[in-house]
Protein backbone atom coordinates (compact mmCIF):
# COMPACT_ATOMS: atom_id res chain seq x y z
CA UNK A 1 0.00 0.00 0.00
CA UNK A 2 0.95 3.34 -0.61
CA UNK A 3 0.97 5.96 1.73
CA UNK A 4 -0.15 9.56 1.19
CA UNK A 5 3.68 10.57 1.82
CA UNK A 6 4.79 7.80 -0.70
CA UNK A 7 5.86 5.42 2.01
CA UNK A 8 6.03 1.72 0.88
CA UNK A 9 2.98 -0.42 1.47
CA UNK A 10 2.48 -3.72 4.06
CA UNK A 11 4.06 -7.71 2.59
CA UNK A 12 1.32 -10.13 2.84
CA UNK A 13 1.49 -12.56 5.56
CA UNK A 14 4.17 -14.58 5.44
CA UNK A 15 4.96 -14.29 2.04
CA UNK A 16 6.98 -10.93 1.60
CA UNK A 17 5.13 -10.04 -1.27
CA UNK A 18 4.10 -6.27 -1.85
CA UNK A 19 0.05 -5.29 -1.66
CA UNK A 20 -0.02 -2.63 -3.56
CA UNK A 21 -4.07 -2.39 -3.67
CA UNK A 22 -5.82 -2.03 -0.60
CA UNK A 23 -6.97 1.29 -1.54
CA UNK A 24 -8.74 -0.30 -4.04
CA UNK A 25 -11.20 -0.87 -1.56
CA UNK A 26 -11.58 2.31 -0.59
CA UNK A 27 -14.09 4.88 -2.57
CA UNK A 28 -14.10 9.10 -1.88
CA UNK A 29 -17.11 10.27 0.03
CA UNK A 30 -18.63 13.77 -0.14
CA UNK A 31 -17.20 14.76 3.06
CA UNK A 32 -13.90 15.98 2.78
CA UNK A 33 -11.57 13.45 4.12
CA UNK A 34 -13.92 10.70 4.69
CA UNK A 35 -13.01 6.97 3.61
CA UNK A 36 -16.14 4.92 3.29
CA UNK A 37 -16.06 1.17 2.10
CA UNK A 38 -18.49 0.24 -0.55
CA UNK A 39 -22.37 -0.42 -0.03
CA UNK A 40 -23.39 -4.05 -0.97
CA UNK A 41 -26.54 -6.09 0.10
CA UNK A 42 -26.10 -7.11 3.79
CA UNK A 43 -25.73 -11.05 4.75
CA UNK A 44 -27.23 -10.03 8.10
CA UNK A 45 -30.11 -8.01 7.08
CA UNK A 46 -31.20 -9.23 3.45
CA UNK A 47 -31.42 -4.89 3.00
CA UNK A 48 -28.82 -3.00 1.29
CA UNK A 49 -26.02 -2.22 3.43
CA UNK A 50 -22.00 -1.61 4.01
CA UNK A 51 -20.20 -4.72 3.37
CA UNK A 52 -16.63 -5.47 2.22
CA UNK A 53 -15.88 -4.50 -1.42
CA UNK A 54 -14.79 -7.69 -2.98
CA UNK A 55 -14.66 -6.30 -6.59
CA UNK A 56 -17.87 -7.91 -7.40
CA UNK A 57 -16.61 -11.50 -6.37
CA UNK A 58 -19.40 -13.45 -4.77
CA UNK A 59 -17.90 -14.39 -1.19
CA UNK A 60 -16.70 -18.31 -0.84
CA UNK A 61 -18.96 -18.99 1.70
CA UNK A 62 -22.21 -17.45 3.63
CA UNK A 63 -19.62 -15.77 5.93
CA UNK A 64 -21.76 -13.60 7.82
CA UNK A 65 -24.68 -16.22 9.12
CA UNK A 66 -28.12 -14.34 9.45
CA UNK A 67 -29.69 -13.75 12.97
CA UNK A 68 -32.09 -15.79 11.58
CA UNK A 69 -30.22 -19.08 10.74
CA UNK A 70 -28.43 -18.88 14.01
CA UNK A 71 -31.02 -17.81 16.68
CA UNK A 72 -34.77 -19.75 15.05
CA UNK A 73 -35.94 -19.15 18.69
CA UNK A 74 -36.27 -15.39 18.91
CA UNK A 75 -37.02 -12.58 16.73
CA UNK A 76 -34.21 -9.49 16.26
CA UNK A 77 -36.15 -6.16 16.56
CA UNK A 78 -36.02 -3.14 14.23
CA UNK A 79 -33.05 -0.48 14.79
CA UNK A 80 -34.26 2.33 17.31
CA UNK A 81 -32.14 5.36 17.96
CA UNK A 82 -33.18 8.57 19.91
CA UNK A 83 -30.86 11.71 19.92
CA UNK A 84 -28.16 12.50 16.93
CA UNK A 85 -25.11 14.64 16.61
CA UNK A 86 -24.23 17.11 19.46
CA UNK A 87 -27.64 16.53 21.30
CA UNK A 88 -28.52 14.97 24.87
CA UNK A 89 -30.20 12.12 25.76
CA UNK A 90 -31.37 12.94 29.26
CA UNK A 91 -31.74 10.23 32.10
CA UNK A 92 -35.78 10.02 31.62
CA UNK A 93 -35.17 9.67 27.94
CA UNK A 94 -33.22 6.63 28.23
CA UNK A 95 -35.31 4.97 30.43
CA UNK A 96 -38.09 5.33 28.46
CA UNK A 97 -36.17 4.73 25.18
CA UNK A 98 -35.18 1.17 27.27
CA UNK A 99 -38.69 0.30 28.25
CA UNK A 100 -40.37 0.86 24.94
CA UNK A 101 -37.91 -1.27 23.09
CA UNK A 102 -37.09 -3.92 25.91
CA UNK A 103 -40.96 -4.53 25.59
CA UNK A 104 -40.42 -5.79 21.85
CA UNK A 105 -37.80 -8.51 22.91
CA UNK A 106 -38.96 -11.67 24.09
CA UNK A 107 -36.65 -11.56 27.61
CA UNK A 108 -38.95 -13.97 29.82
CA UNK A 109 -36.69 -17.32 30.92
CA UNK A 110 -33.62 -16.39 28.71
CA UNK A 111 -30.24 -16.68 30.09
CA UNK A 112 -28.98 -12.75 29.33
CA UNK A 113 -25.61 -11.74 29.22
CA UNK A 114 -24.83 -7.63 28.85
CA UNK A 115 -21.49 -6.95 26.96
CA UNK A 116 -19.95 -3.92 28.87
CA UNK A 117 -16.73 -2.33 28.15
CA UNK A 118 -13.82 -1.85 30.50
CA UNK A 119 -12.75 1.35 32.48
CA UNK A 120 -11.11 2.47 29.59
CA UNK A 121 -13.67 4.35 27.21
CA UNK A 122 -15.98 7.16 28.19
CA UNK A 123 -19.48 5.87 29.17
CA UNK A 124 -22.12 6.55 31.64
CA UNK A 125 -21.88 3.09 32.52
CA UNK A 126 -23.79 3.08 36.02
CA UNK A 127 -26.58 4.76 34.62
CA UNK A 128 -26.85 2.08 31.53
CA UNK A 129 -26.18 -0.77 34.09
CA UNK A 130 -28.97 0.52 36.38
CA UNK A 131 -31.40 1.25 34.18
CA UNK A 132 -31.21 -1.99 31.89
CA UNK A 133 -30.54 -4.41 35.32
CA UNK A 134 -34.20 -2.29 36.11
CA UNK A 135 -35.90 -3.62 33.10
CA UNK A 136 -34.85 -7.19 32.66
CA UNK A 137 -34.09 -8.54 36.53
CA UNK A 138 -37.41 -9.48 37.48
CA UNK A 139 -37.63 -10.87 33.51
CA UNK A 140 -34.64 -13.04 32.63
CA UNK A 141 -33.61 -16.82 34.51
CA UNK A 142 -30.15 -15.26 35.22
CA UNK A 143 -28.33 -11.98 34.17
CA UNK A 144 -24.41 -11.77 33.83
CA UNK A 145 -22.21 -8.96 32.95
CA UNK A 146 -18.92 -9.88 31.11
CA UNK A 147 -16.48 -6.94 30.92
CA UNK A 148 -14.81 -6.88 27.56
CA UNK A 149 -11.44 -6.75 28.25
CA UNK A 150 -9.97 -8.10 25.17
CA UNK A 151 -6.50 -8.50 26.09
CA UNK A 152 -6.25 -5.54 28.68
CA UNK A 153 -5.64 -6.51 32.24
CA UNK A 154 -8.31 -7.61 34.37
CA UNK A 155 -10.11 -5.03 36.53
CA UNK A 156 -10.30 -5.70 40.01
CA UNK A 157 -12.84 -5.75 42.50
CA UNK A 158 -12.13 -2.21 43.86
CA UNK A 159 -11.79 -1.03 40.05
CA UNK A 160 -15.09 -2.68 38.92
CA UNK A 161 -17.02 -0.85 41.81
CA UNK A 162 -15.89 2.12 40.81
CA UNK A 163 -16.70 1.59 37.08
CA UNK A 164 -19.63 0.28 37.82
CA UNK A 165 -20.94 2.97 40.40
CA UNK A 166 -21.28 0.89 43.70
CA UNK A 167 -21.59 3.65 46.33
CA UNK A 168 -19.56 4.04 48.99
CA UNK A 169 -20.49 1.29 51.87
CA UNK A 170 -22.04 -0.71 49.58
CA UNK A 171 -21.22 -3.63 47.48
CA UNK A 172 -21.89 -4.89 43.98
CA UNK A 173 -24.50 -7.29 44.83
CA UNK A 174 -26.73 -4.77 46.35
CA UNK A 175 -26.47 -2.45 43.71
CA UNK A 176 -27.55 -4.92 40.82
CA UNK A 177 -29.53 -7.90 42.92
CA UNK A 178 -29.38 -11.28 40.74
CA UNK A 179 -26.65 -9.68 38.83
CA UNK A 180 -23.28 -12.10 38.22
CA UNK A 181 -20.21 -9.89 36.83
CA UNK A 182 -17.18 -10.93 35.81
CA UNK A 183 -13.93 -10.46 33.88
CA UNK A 184 -13.53 -12.07 30.13
CA UNK A 185 -10.39 -14.09 31.56
CA UNK A 186 -8.88 -14.76 27.79
CA UNK A 187 -6.25 -16.68 28.95
CA UNK A 188 -8.39 -19.32 31.12
CA UNK A 189 -8.94 -22.36 28.34
CA UNK A 190 -12.05 -23.33 30.83
CA UNK A 191 -14.00 -19.84 30.67
CA UNK A 192 -13.80 -20.11 26.52
CA UNK A 193 -15.37 -22.02 24.09
CA UNK A 194 -14.41 -22.95 20.49
CA UNK A 195 -17.27 -21.77 18.14
CA UNK A 196 -15.77 -22.58 14.73
CA UNK A 197 -12.85 -21.70 11.98
CA UNK A 198 -12.89 -18.58 9.76
CA UNK A 199 -11.39 -20.71 6.75
CA UNK A 200 -7.99 -18.69 5.38
CA UNK A 201 -10.09 -19.04 1.65
CA UNK A 202 -12.58 -16.56 3.27
CA UNK A 203 -10.09 -14.83 5.39
CA UNK A 204 -8.37 -13.89 2.10
CA UNK A 205 -11.49 -12.59 0.50
CA UNK A 206 -12.35 -10.28 3.31
CA UNK A 207 -8.64 -8.80 2.93
CA UNK A 208 -8.57 -8.80 -0.66
CA UNK A 209 -5.84 -11.98 -0.71
CA UNK A 210 -3.59 -9.55 1.81
CA UNK A 211 -3.64 -12.12 4.30
CA UNK A 212 -4.80 -15.69 3.89
CA UNK A 213 -5.25 -18.16 6.83
CA UNK A 214 -6.91 -20.26 9.13
CA UNK A 215 -8.61 -18.36 11.94
CA UNK A 216 -9.91 -20.18 15.11
CA UNK A 217 -12.40 -18.30 16.71
CA UNK A 218 -13.39 -18.81 20.11
CA UNK A 219 -15.71 -16.96 22.87
CA UNK A 220 -16.46 -16.10 25.94
CA UNK A 221 -18.22 -19.24 27.42
CA UNK A 222 -20.94 -17.05 29.35
CA UNK A 223 -21.51 -15.02 25.78
CA UNK A 224 -21.38 -18.72 23.49
CA UNK A 225 -23.97 -20.34 26.00
CA UNK A 226 -26.63 -17.21 26.38
CA UNK A 227 -29.67 -17.38 24.88
CA UNK A 228 -29.60 -13.39 24.04
CA UNK A 229 -26.38 -11.30 24.44
CA UNK A 230 -26.92 -7.40 25.10
CA UNK A 231 -23.85 -5.21 24.69
CA UNK A 232 -23.91 -1.96 26.33
CA UNK A 233 -21.34 0.59 25.06
CA UNK A 234 -20.09 3.72 23.42
CA UNK A 235 -18.67 4.17 19.56
CA UNK A 236 -15.62 5.73 18.78
CA UNK A 237 -12.90 6.17 15.74
CA UNK A 238 -10.63 3.19 16.24
CA UNK A 239 -7.58 2.60 14.98
CA UNK A 240 -8.04 -1.34 14.36
CA UNK A 241 -11.49 -1.53 13.19
CA UNK A 242 -12.18 1.82 11.81
CA UNK A 243 -15.37 3.11 13.91
CA UNK A 244 -15.44 0.60 17.38
CA UNK A 245 -18.10 -0.55 19.02
CA UNK A 246 -20.93 -3.33 17.80
CA UNK A 247 -19.62 -6.53 17.47
CA UNK A 248 -16.24 -5.14 18.59
CA UNK A 249 -17.21 -5.76 21.82
CA UNK A 250 -17.38 -10.10 20.97
CA UNK A 251 -14.05 -9.57 18.58
CA UNK A 252 -11.88 -8.60 20.64
CA UNK A 253 -13.63 -7.84 23.81
CA UNK A 254 -14.60 -11.71 24.45
CA UNK A 255 -12.78 -13.68 22.21
CA UNK A 256 -8.78 -14.95 22.34
CA UNK A 257 -5.57 -14.20 20.65
CA UNK A 258 -6.17 -16.33 17.67
CA UNK A 259 -9.40 -14.10 16.30
CA UNK A 260 -7.47 -10.42 17.92
CA UNK A 261 -4.54 -10.92 16.46
CA UNK A 262 -5.49 -11.55 12.86
CA UNK A 263 -7.76 -8.62 13.06
CA UNK A 264 -5.47 -6.38 14.56
CA UNK A 265 -2.63 -7.26 12.03
CA UNK A 266 -5.13 -6.75 8.74
CA UNK A 267 -5.50 -3.06 9.86
CA UNK A 268 -2.24 -2.98 10.23
CA UNK A 269 -1.33 -4.14 7.39
CA UNK A 270 -3.87 -1.32 5.72
CA UNK A 271 -2.19 1.53 7.93
CA UNK A 272 -3.47 3.51 10.73
CA UNK A 273 -3.82 6.37 8.56
CA UNK A 274 -5.83 4.86 6.08
CA UNK A 275 -8.39 3.26 8.57
CA UNK A 276 -9.08 5.19 11.64
CA UNK A 277 -12.49 6.51 11.63
CA UNK A 278 -13.26 5.24 8.55
CA UNK A 279 -17.09 4.09 8.46
CA UNK A 280 -18.95 1.07 7.17
CA UNK A 281 -18.11 -2.25 6.86
CA UNK A 282 -13.75 -2.85 6.75
CA UNK A 283 -11.56 -5.75 6.19
CA UNK A 284 -11.38 -5.77 9.90
CA UNK A 285 -15.37 -5.11 10.53
CA UNK A 286 -16.02 -7.92 8.10
CA UNK A 287 -13.46 -10.79 9.78
CA UNK A 288 -15.31 -9.36 13.08
CA UNK A 289 -18.74 -9.93 12.12
CA UNK A 290 -18.22 -12.98 10.54
CA UNK A 291 -16.60 -14.63 13.73
CA UNK A 292 -19.43 -12.97 15.91
CA UNK A 293 -22.31 -14.30 13.37
CA UNK A 294 -20.92 -17.97 15.30
CA UNK A 295 -21.63 -16.54 18.81
CA UNK A 296 -25.58 -19.11 18.80
CA UNK A 297 -27.57 -16.43 20.77
CA UNK A 298 -29.52 -13.68 19.37
CA UNK A 299 -26.78 -10.72 19.73
CA UNK A 300 -28.29 -7.25 20.91
CA UNK A 301 -26.61 -4.10 21.65
CA UNK A 302 -27.32 -0.87 22.81
CA UNK A 303 -24.64 1.40 21.35
CA UNK A 304 -24.14 4.97 22.42
CA UNK A 305 -22.53 8.01 21.36
CA UNK A 306 -20.81 9.90 23.88
CA UNK A 307 -19.58 13.04 24.50
CA UNK A 308 -15.85 12.58 25.22
CA UNK A 309 -14.78 13.40 28.63
CA UNK A 310 -17.82 13.97 29.79
CA UNK A 311 -20.01 10.94 30.47
CA UNK A 312 -23.25 12.85 28.01
CA UNK A 313 -25.04 10.76 26.15
CA UNK A 314 -25.67 12.12 22.45
CA UNK A 315 -27.74 9.06 21.04
CA UNK A 316 -28.37 5.50 21.81
CA UNK A 317 -28.91 2.96 19.33
CA UNK A 318 -31.17 -0.37 19.70
CA UNK A 319 -31.29 -3.20 17.62
CA UNK A 320 -28.87 -5.96 16.50
CA UNK A 321 -25.46 -6.11 17.26
CA UNK A 322 -24.76 -4.68 13.52
CA UNK A 323 -27.84 -2.27 12.98
CA UNK A 324 -27.66 -0.51 15.88
CA UNK A 325 -23.37 0.02 15.61
CA UNK A 326 -24.36 1.21 11.90
CA UNK A 327 -26.56 4.02 13.16
CA UNK A 328 -24.05 4.64 16.16
CA UNK A 329 -21.31 4.65 14.22
CA UNK A 330 -23.16 7.66 11.63
CA UNK A 331 -23.60 10.21 14.34
CA UNK A 332 -20.16 9.21 15.75
CA UNK A 333 -18.38 9.81 12.47
CA UNK A 334 -19.45 13.23 12.33
CA UNK A 335 -19.26 14.12 16.37
CA UNK A 336 -15.99 12.44 16.96
CA UNK A 337 -13.59 13.85 13.74
CA UNK A 338 -12.31 17.34 13.82
CA UNK A 339 -11.05 18.13 10.79
CA UNK A 340 -8.54 20.65 10.44
CA UNK A 341 -6.70 23.37 7.70
CA UNK A 342 -3.26 22.85 9.00
CA UNK A 343 -1.21 20.06 9.96
CA UNK A 344 0.00 19.83 13.54
CA UNK A 345 3.53 20.43 14.05
CA UNK A 346 3.70 19.28 17.50
CA UNK A 347 0.91 17.82 19.81
CA UNK A 348 0.92 17.51 23.73
CA UNK A 349 -1.58 14.02 23.80
CA UNK A 350 -2.88 15.00 27.54
CA UNK A 351 -4.07 11.52 28.96
CA UNK A 352 -6.92 10.37 31.15
CA UNK A 353 -5.95 8.12 34.67
CA UNK A 354 -8.03 5.32 32.47
CA UNK A 355 -5.34 4.81 30.46
CA UNK A 356 -2.66 3.43 32.69
CA UNK A 357 0.04 2.21 30.59
CA UNK A 358 1.29 3.00 27.03
CA UNK A 359 -0.53 0.23 25.01
CA UNK A 360 -3.41 1.79 26.11
CA UNK A 361 -2.67 5.51 26.64
CA UNK A 362 -1.28 5.19 23.19
CA UNK A 363 -4.91 5.92 21.67
CA UNK A 364 -3.36 9.52 22.39
CA UNK A 365 -1.37 9.38 19.66
CA UNK A 366 -3.34 7.12 17.05
CA UNK A 367 -6.05 9.83 17.02
CA UNK A 368 -3.59 12.35 16.10
CA UNK A 369 -1.57 10.62 13.58
CA UNK A 370 -3.51 11.50 10.27
CA UNK A 371 -3.09 15.39 11.33
CA UNK A 372 0.14 15.42 11.85
CA UNK A 373 2.98 17.26 10.06
CA UNK A 374 5.56 15.03 8.39
CA UNK A 375 8.61 15.25 10.77
CA UNK A 376 6.12 16.72 13.73
CA UNK A 377 6.35 15.24 17.08
CA UNK A 378 3.40 13.53 19.89
CA UNK A 379 4.35 13.96 23.21
CA UNK A 380 2.31 11.67 25.28
CA UNK A 381 1.65 13.13 28.55
CA UNK A 382 0.55 10.42 31.52
CA UNK A 383 2.19 11.27 34.93
CA UNK A 384 0.37 8.08 36.26
CA UNK A 385 1.63 5.82 33.67
CA UNK A 386 4.63 3.76 34.90
CA UNK A 387 5.44 0.95 32.29
CA UNK A 388 4.40 0.10 28.39
CA UNK A 389 2.44 -3.02 29.25
CA UNK A 390 2.68 -5.52 31.86
CA UNK A 391 0.14 -8.08 29.78
CA UNK A 392 2.10 -8.11 27.12
CA UNK A 393 5.96 -8.27 27.60
CA UNK A 394 6.83 -9.08 23.90
CA UNK A 395 6.55 -5.15 23.20
CA UNK A 396 9.72 -4.44 25.73
CA UNK A 397 11.95 -7.13 23.06
CA UNK A 398 10.72 -5.64 20.14
CA UNK A 399 10.54 -1.95 20.91
CA UNK A 400 8.09 0.45 18.29
CA UNK A 401 8.29 0.33 14.48
CA UNK A 402 6.56 1.28 11.05
CA UNK A 403 5.10 -2.10 9.51
CA UNK A 404 8.18 -2.42 6.84
CA UNK A 405 10.25 -3.12 9.75
CA UNK A 406 8.37 -6.43 10.77
CA UNK A 407 7.32 -7.58 7.08
CA UNK A 408 10.80 -6.85 4.93
CA UNK A 409 12.24 -8.55 7.87
CA UNK A 410 9.47 -11.45 8.81
CA UNK A 411 12.01 -14.83 9.07
CA UNK A 412 12.81 -12.73 12.33
CA UNK A 413 9.50 -12.17 13.56
CA UNK A 414 6.92 -14.31 12.31
CA UNK A 415 6.93 -16.26 15.72
CA UNK A 416 5.75 -13.28 17.89
CA UNK A 417 1.77 -12.32 18.70
CA UNK A 418 0.63 -10.49 15.62
CA UNK A 419 -1.28 -8.26 17.96
CA UNK A 420 1.79 -7.17 19.44
CA UNK A 421 3.18 -6.31 16.18
CA UNK A 422 0.32 -4.75 15.64
CA UNK A 423 0.08 -2.30 18.48
CA UNK A 424 3.83 -2.07 17.47
CA UNK A 425 3.22 0.09 13.91
CA UNK A 426 0.49 1.68 15.16
CA UNK A 427 1.95 3.32 17.72
CA UNK A 428 4.91 4.07 15.94
CA UNK A 429 2.73 5.20 12.45
CA UNK A 430 3.67 5.55 8.74
CA UNK A 431 7.39 4.98 7.85
CA UNK A 432 9.32 3.25 5.65
CA UNK A 433 12.68 0.48 6.64
CA UNK A 434 15.63 -0.39 3.85
CA UNK A 435 16.92 -3.75 4.85
CA UNK A 436 19.96 -3.49 2.63
CA UNK A 437 21.26 -0.48 5.18
CA UNK A 438 19.09 -1.39 7.75
CA UNK A 439 17.49 2.14 8.12
CA UNK A 440 14.21 2.72 9.37
CA UNK A 441 12.52 6.45 8.30
CA UNK A 442 9.13 7.02 10.53
CA UNK A 443 6.97 10.05 9.92
CA UNK A 444 6.46 11.48 13.09
CA UNK A 445 8.22 11.69 16.15
CA UNK A 446 6.44 9.75 19.46
CA UNK A 447 8.04 11.03 22.91
CA UNK A 448 6.61 9.52 26.52
CA UNK A 449 6.17 11.81 29.12
CA UNK A 450 5.47 9.71 31.68
CA UNK A 451 7.18 7.84 34.73
CA UNK A 452 8.80 5.24 32.18
CA UNK A 453 12.60 5.76 32.73
CA UNK A 454 14.49 7.15 29.80
CA UNK A 455 16.83 3.99 29.02
CA UNK A 456 12.71 2.52 28.57
CA UNK A 457 11.70 4.57 26.16
CA UNK A 458 15.11 4.45 24.45
CA UNK A 459 14.79 0.70 24.28
CA UNK A 460 11.54 0.34 22.60
CA UNK A 461 12.11 3.54 20.15
CA UNK A 462 10.33 6.11 21.67
CA UNK A 463 11.32 9.39 22.58
CA UNK A 464 11.99 10.63 26.47
CA UNK A 465 10.82 14.07 27.56
CA UNK A 466 11.50 13.59 31.42
CA UNK A 467 8.21 15.26 33.49
CA UNK A 468 9.67 18.28 35.06
CA UNK A 469 10.63 19.00 31.65
CA UNK A 470 7.08 19.15 30.77
CA UNK A 471 6.40 23.36 30.31
CA UNK A 472 2.61 24.02 29.61
CA UNK A 473 3.04 27.92 30.08
CA UNK A 474 5.27 27.60 26.73
CA UNK A 475 3.34 24.99 25.14
CA UNK A 476 -0.06 26.85 25.73
CA UNK A 477 2.06 30.03 24.22
CA UNK A 478 3.55 28.72 20.99
CA UNK A 479 1.30 28.07 18.15
CA UNK A 480 3.28 25.61 16.97
CA UNK A 481 1.68 23.59 19.56
CA UNK A 482 -1.37 21.91 20.44
CA UNK A 483 -2.15 20.85 23.66
CA UNK A 484 -5.26 18.52 23.55
CA UNK A 485 -6.64 17.37 26.94
CA UNK A 486 -8.48 14.35 27.48
CA UNK A 487 -6.97 12.66 24.55
CA UNK A 488 -7.74 9.26 22.92
CA UNK A 489 -11.12 9.44 21.53
CA UNK A 490 -11.84 12.44 19.44
CA UNK A 491 -9.70 12.16 16.25
CA UNK A 492 -7.91 14.58 14.38
CA UNK A 493 -7.87 14.55 10.37
CA UNK A 494 -6.75 17.60 7.78
CA UNK A 495 -9.70 18.91 5.71
CA UNK A 496 -7.32 18.43 2.26
CA UNK A 497 -6.84 14.02 3.20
Amino acid sequence: MDDADGCGGPAVLGAGESTGHVKAFLVRATNPCSLRWRHLPSRQTGRTGPLLATGGRKLATDLTTTQEDAVTQHIAPPVDTIGGPHLTVSDAELDAFVARNFAEVDFDGKRVVLVVPDGTRSCPLPLLLRTVHRHLIDRVASLTTVIALGTHSYMEPDEIDAWFGVEAGSTLADTYPGMTVVNHEFLDHDKVVTLGTLTADEISVMTDGMVAEDVVVEMNRYVAEADINLVIGPVFPHEVVGISGGNKYFIPGCSTHDAIDLSHWVGALIGLETMIGTPGITPVRAIIDAGSAMIPGLRLALCLVVQSGSGEIESVSFGTSEESWAAAADVASQTHVVYVEEPFKKVIAMMPTRYDDIWTAAKGCYKMQPAMADGGEVIIYAPHVTEVSEQHPEIYDIGYHCIEYFTKQWEKFSHLPKGVLAHSTHVRGTGTYDPDTATEHNRIKVTLCTQIPEEVCASVNLGHLALEDADFDAWNADPDVFVQENAGEVLYRLKTD
